[in-house]
């Protein structure tokens, strides 16, 4: 029997919409979902791969205890009424004697995690904490601080934009389908790309204009940038004087960062950069100025990431095509939105475990900071935490200096990983529940943003292929046997969506014709005469009086960054357009692509020490040390190198990926408490290793 089913993908945080074709309960075909017209069929290579890990074995397959120490790779398979036993059992004796807020949960965010914080919310904790620290925590609360909204609160127009600029946004690598297809209309069109880094990416191969930055200076070439652009009044006027507070004070502020004082710190000449700002005056307002995704970067990435905010605040492109769109909601609509599972369960009073209520009342609470509940594991204060609940989020990769994160977490009385992979967190927990893939659950229903906003669902298309449950299954389970069903009283996914579609005009069954449901028939269109945001003032404010008196400056003078001693060099990473992290190196036919990461290094530094393109390396930082072939290039700066992500796994049972290459954040020592304060965002691009031709 053959059918077809619309679902979600979930080989990356993206979250596509798909077509899954099924015959006789295998899945034998996968694509995007056409009737969504910015996807069409198109579906990326870790999508295509999705197929191929749903039937590879190298994946937990039942749930499972350690029996030896933490990491040794020591578990026996049990039952899910054992391995919920044991975690309940952990669970009820830490909540008495440290309260429910010594339990602590993790996961990558998203739209489905409100399953996630409504579990934590009805078991009494308030240490819900997602990814970001280690992505866009610096992006989202520059975002805040000028324009009251995350960095989300804007679309970017990319397909209609007269001029792109990407600050290390690679964004045909890193890519989520729909945005690349757009940037590649915008090219094909003939938009000017500006692109800025450190290393030729294949988004720079698609720039009108590439600059190779010294390591660390992105604050100092936007400072440079605004100077000349407010100098010569290189901005729209009109809508500056009408919805930006705070042009005198960054005025003052930019007099010495002068397209010549950022030359020298940059290395990219005055006349370019006075040129660059010529161009996008001509060009705006279709000039997007991206904000910044993977953003934990350098120590001062808040403030570079502002100030991309406060240009594109100058160049007047607020809800206009080519710049950035309000993405509207169900409410612009005229519809009521899903109602939040959580919405029923009584509010937490308890203090968060990393004080973004409290010391760091600017951060948002809602996405937490994980090295700073790090500290919390690690001192007890402000209290202990002891169980920790990491759902499809793997920190001991993620994260910097994994030896350190393994200290700390030794400490908790309990570690459980929710996986659908084994990964470095879940080889190191005391329990590994699996949850089914993406092709084998349903899920929560998800809130689509956009000029036809509306929900969108994904659809179980198999019966699982091993002993895994899904997501909401868990999580109301182990509800149950905490005692809190009455919060938790799902017995179907059904159950789930007719709750949260309870204040809306939409039935289940209405998702089956298309995969999602829009609730307008024609896109609501920009209106650039009544615009919305968060401030207080209402306004777009390069000047945030509220964050001012916490202590965060609107304005901080810069600081050259620490350049690398001689024969070291600062470390690099990203990621490959088949690539997600860690995710995809193990994966069967993604690890035949990847094979094993390389170091990337400048052509005449590598003939310094007499390294030739394939020779085996020694890259060292202190007691962190291995050895890795050399891409030797002149496509990256001197001073830099720079390796793939998700590599050097040391994981036997990930028998494709075992031993191959490198882990980046291995080098990365003593960074767990190196972050940004004003932004939240840790420093991964701030470490630096010495490099030598092994022995």
């Amino acid at each position: 029997m053959k059918k077809s089913v619309y679902s979600i993908c979930g080989m990356c945080a993206v979250r596509c919409p798909l077509r899954v074709e099924v015959e006789n309960g295998r899945v034998t075909w996968v694509e995007g979902n056409a009737n969504d017209s910015g996807m069409g069929t198109s579906i990326c290579a870790k999508g295509a791969a999705s197929i191929p890990f749903q039937y590879d074995n190298q994946r937990p397959q039942s749930p499972m205890i350690r029996v030896g120490e933490r990491g040794s790779g020591e578990w026996k398979n049990v039952s899910w009424d054992e391995a919920y036993d044991f975690i309940t059992d952990k669970l009820k004796k830490i909540i008495d004697q440290h309260g429910a807020k010594a339990i602590m949960l993790t996961d990558r965010g998203g739209p489905f995690a409100d399953l996630r914080k409504a579990f934590m919310k009805a078991i009494g904790s308030p240490n819900y904490i997602n990814h970001d620290c280690t992505c866009g925590r610096n992006s989202n609360h520059a975002s805040k601080s000028v324009n009251g909204m995350g960095r989300t609160g804007f679309n970017y127009d990319l397909k209609n934009a007269r001029h792109i600029v990407l600050f290390g946004r690679n964004i045909t690598e890193s890519f989520k389908v729909k945005e690349v297809k757009s940037f590649m209309k915008a090219v094909k069109n003939g938009a000017h790309v500006t692109y800025v880094d450190p290393r030729v990416t294949n988004t720079a191969a698609k720039a009108t204009r590439f600059w190779r930055i010294n390591p660390g200076t992105d604050y100092a070439l936007l400072l440079g940038i605004t100077n000349y652009i407010i100098a010569n009044k290189l901005y729209d006027e009109d809508f500056v004087g009408k919805w930006v507070i705070g042009l005198p004070e960054l005025q003052t502020f930019l007099k010495p960062y002068t397209p010549e004082w950022a030359a020298e710190e940059t290395g990219i000449s005055a006349e370019e950069i006075k040129a660059f700002c010529h161009e996008v005056n001509n060009d705006r307002p279709g000039v997007i100025f991206h904000i910044g995704w993977h953003l934990s970067r350098y120590r001062d990435s808040f403030y570079a990431s502002r100030m991309l905010n406060i240009l594109n605040a100058l160049m007047g492109n607020v809800e206009k095509p080519g710049g950035l769109i309000l993405p509207k909601t169900p409410g612009d609509a005229g519809a009521k939105g899903l109602k939040s599972l959580g919405a029923d369960i009584p509010a937490v009073k308890e203090p968060r475990c990393d004080e973004c209520d409290t010391t760091y009342s600017h951060f948002d609470s809602g996405a937490g900071m994980l090295q700073i509940a790090y500290q919390a594991m690690d001192t007890g204060k402000p209290y202990p935490v002891k169980a920790y609940i990491a759902h499809r989020h793997n920190p001991i990769l993620a994260m910097p200096d994994p030896v350190e994160q393994k200290r700390i977490l030794s400490k908790l009385d309990l570690l459980v990983a929710v996986e659908v992979n084994y990964s470095e967190t879940a080889w190191f927990a005391d329990v590994i529940l699996p949850e089914s893939t993406f092709f084998e659950r349903d899920t929560i229903l998800r809130t689509e943003k956009g000029p036809k906003p509306g929900f969108g669902m994904r659809r179980k298309c198999i019966e699982p292929f091993y002993d895994s449950k899904p997501g909401w299954q868990i999580y109301t389970d182990l509800a149950g046997m905490l005692g809190k069903e009455e919060y938790f009283p799902y017995e179907t996914i059904e159950d789930i969506w007719n709750y949260q579609l309870q204040d809306t005009d939409i039935k289940i069954e209405d998702f089956e014709a298309k995969g999602f449901v829009k609730l307008c028939d024609k896109p609501i269109g920009c209106d650039p005469d009544n615009l919305k945001f968060g401030t207080k003032s209402g306004k777009l404010e390069i000047v945030n009086e509220q964050w001012e008196k916490l202590g965060i400056k609107s304005f901080v003078p810069y600081e050259s960054p620490e350049h690398p001693p001689e024969g070291s060099y600062r470390l690099l990473f990203g990621r490959k357009g088949y690539q997600t992290h860690g995710q995809s190196t193990n994966n069967p036919v993604l690890s035949e692509l990847l094979g094993a990461n390389k170091l990337w290094i400048n052509t005449a530094e590598a003939e310094k020490m007499g390294i030739g393109d394939g020779d085996m390396v020694e890259v060292s930082n202190g007691d962190a040390v291995g050895t890795i072939e050399a891409r030797v290039t002149d496509f990256i700066h001197p001073e830099a190198v720079f390796m793939l992500h998700g590599f050097g796994k040391d994981i036997p049972v990930l028998a494709r990926a075992y031993g191959k290459g490198l882990a980046d954040e291995v080098f990365m020592k003593g960074k767990l408490t190196q972050w940004d304060k004003a932004g939240g965002g840790l420093c991964l691009a701030e470490s630096f290793v010495t490099v030598t031709a092994a022995a």
